[in-house]
C-alpha cells in the first residue's frame, strides 16, 4: 500500500511524500536521498524493508514534484524535516541517508536529537579530506578523452538536453564498482532523475564546506541513538577509508558491501536487503 501527500511546510514551500505500507505503525522509516539537487530515487531501497515498517520518502524541496525556487539553506532543509515528521505526525523516526542525504540526516540529528530513533548512514557522510583521493580514483576510471569531454560540458553555461544527459552519464558511470554496468545505468540515472537543480547543488554544498560536519563530530557522537551504523559499497570512488576513521571516531559499526560502488543496492542487491532488514528489524523491534 503506498500513499502520497503534498506537505505545506511553514515558509508556504510544498513537498511531495510518499509513504509505503502502514502509517500507522511506529517508528517509521525516512530515507533521505542524496544530490544536493536530485529527486529521490530510493523507490527501490525502501521496497526491501517495507513490510517491515512504514517506509516515507520525499523530493527535497527544489527537486522533482516539489518544485520551489529561493536559497537553499542547511538549516531549512532541516526545519523541512521536522515539519514533515509533524505532519505525518510522527514523534521519531528511523533515519536512512544515501550519499548527501547521510550528511542532512546528521545535521538533523544534531538539532533533533530527540526524534531519531536509530539511523543508518550508507556512503557518507565524507569527513576529512577525502576529495583528493575521491578525484583521484574518479579519474582512473575515466579515460582521458572522457575526462576532457566532461571538463567541456561543464564549461557549457546553457547545455541542451542531450548535453546534459552526456555530462551527467560521464559525472556519474564512475560510481559503480563495475564499468560496463556503470555506463549503462548512469546513461538510465541520466534521463530518470532529471532535472538537476544546480544552483541548489552549489548552495548546499558551499555551505557545507563552510561549516563541515567535522567541526561537529563530538557533538555528533554524544546524541547518536544507541542504535546508529554506517554502511559503505567497497568500491566507492570516494574512499572508504574516510568512512572507516568516520566510524571510529563515532564509535559505530562499519559494514562494507563487497563488489559495490557508491549506490550498492545497484550491484550487490541482496547483501544490501539482508542488511538494511536486519538494522530495520533492530531499530523497530521487529
Amino acid at each position: 500500500m503506498e500513499t502520497q501527500g503534498l506537505a505545506p511546510m511553514s515558509d508556504e514551500a510544498r513537498v511531495y511524500w510518499t509513504a509505503l505500507g502502514d502509517t500507522t505503525r511506529k517508528p517509521p522509516v525516512v530515507m533521505l536521498h542524496g544530490g544536493p539537487g536530485l529527486p529521490d530515487y530510493l523507490a527501490d531501497v525502501a521496497a526491501m524493508v517495507g513490510d517491515l515498517a512504514p517506509v516515507y520518502r520525499y523530493d527535497q524541496r527544489g527537486t522533482g514534484r516539489s518544485p520551489w525556487r529561493g536559497r537553499h539553506s542547511l538549516a531549512r532543509h532541516v526545519d523541512d524535516l521536522a515539519e514533515l515528521l509533524d505532519a505525518w505526525d510522527v514523534p521519531k523516526a528511523v533515519l536512512i541517508g544515501h550519499s548527501y542525504g547521510t550528511d542532512l540526516a546528521s545535521r538533523f540529528c544534531l538539532t533533533h536529537p530527540d526524534r531519531v530513533a536509530a539511523m543508518l548512514l550508507m556512503c557518507g557522510p565524507f569527513v576529512g579530506d577525502w576529495r583528493l583521493g575521491y578525484r583521484a580514483e574518479r579519474g582512473r576510471r575515466m579515460s582521458g578523452a572522457q575526462q576532457e569531454r566532461l571538463r567541456a560540458l561543464q564549461e557549457v553555461p546553457d547545455r541542451t538536453e542531450e548535453q546534459e544527459v552526456e555530462l551527467l552519464t560521464l559525472a556519474w558511470f564512475t560510481d559503480h564498482a563495475d564499468p560496463e554496468h556503470g555506463w549503462h545505468r548512469a546513461a538510465q540515472d541520466a534521463r530518470r532523475r532529471r532535472p538537476v537543480n544546480w544552483a541548489m547543488n552549489a548552495e548546499l554544498g558551499g555551505e557545507g564546506r563552510a561549516d563541515p560536519l567535522d567541526a561537529h563530530l563530538a557533538e555528533l557522537r554524544a546524541c547518536l541513538p544507541a542504535r546508529t551504523e554506517l554502511l559503505a559499497g567497497a568500491d566507492d570512488p570516494r574512499p572508504v577509508a574516510a568512512l572507516e576513521s568516520l566510524a571510529l571516531r563515532l564509535d559505530r559499526p562499519l559494514t562494507r558491501i563487497e563488489g559495490a560502488g557508491h549506490e550498492p543496492w545497484l550491484e550487490q542487491a541482496d547483501a544490501v536487503r539482508a542488511q538494511l532488514r536486519r538494522f530495520v528489524q533492530g531499530a523497530v523491534g521487529g
